[in-house]
């Protein structure tokens, strides 16, 4: 088959070896219930909604791969969809490249989805393939901001810290996942970037390519802090009260 005949295809890949302090003691952050069911698996299905996405990677916790497995196997998700589930390394950024890795060949597109963000949108999964799909090479859903943002000089030690700067705001967004990209490209970023990032898009960034924006979802946040779960609990409680989710 041609390249010009054969279906686009996107595997997302779903980074989930954090242990997620700042929930507190307890489970790993990806394998907090929401509503008696793991975020890591309302992730999952999340990215299997779409039906763009034809397999899901999960990168666990190194020693909980099996765990993570079974888990899936569990509870239901969509059978166009399959799964993969490999241990995930030190750093998120080393996880996600072991996801990466596992990938068989043949996938057009990658998106990589925060497990803690497992109440994003179908829609907005789509629309960031359809972008990659229109040839940018990395793509992230965005939000505009609500509030003013200072640019502080950081103290360390909890004292009153000085503020150097008030950025435009109409020029910020704050940025949610699943980022998209070109398989080749993001491999190549993985392969070629070194140092510290605080999402795959920075790493196309220092590639000197250009990430586009597409609009975000205010449902899409990262469950982060005791107060996230609340909030995510009042979501899919007002889902199952308005489209039997």
């Amino acid at each position: 088959m041609s390249d010009e005949s054969r279906p686009f295809r996107t595997a997302a890949v779903v980074p989930a070896a954090g242990r997620g302090v700042r929930l507190g003691p307890g489970a790993p952050k990806a394998l907090r219930t929401l509503s008696g069911t793991p975020m890591l698996v309302h992730a999952v299905r999340a990215m299997a909604a779409s039906r763009g996405v034809s397999l899901v990677v999960v990168v666990a916790p190194p020693d909980g791969a099996t765990e993570v497995k079974n888990l899936l196997t569990e509870h239901a998700l969509p059978e166009r969809t399959d799964f993969l589930v490999v241990p995930g390394g030190a750093s998120r950024q080393e996880s996600v490249k072991l996801g990466l890795d596992a990938l068989p060949p043949g996938f057009d597109a990658v998106l990589v989805h925060d497990a803690a963000r497992p109440l994003v949108p179908v829609d907005t999964v789509d629309a960031v393939i359809e972008a990659v799909r229109d040839g940018a090479p990395a793509v992230v859903p965005a939000l505009p901001l609500a509030d003013t943002v200072k640019e502080v000089e950081p103290s360390g030690d909890g004292s009153p810290e000085p503020v150097v700067a008030t950025p435009e705001r109409a020029r910020l967004r704050a940025v949610q996942t699943p980022q998209g990209f070109d398989h080749d490209t993001l491999v190549r970023a993985h392969e070629t970037v070194t140092g510290d990032v605080t999402d795959d898009a920075s790493m196309i960034e220092r590639l000197g390519l250009t990430v586009v924006a597409v609009p975000g979802h205010e449902e899409a946040f990262k469950v982060t802090r005791p107060l996230d779960l609340v909030l995510a609990e009042a979501v899919l409680a007002r889902r199952r009260a308005n489209d039997g989710f």
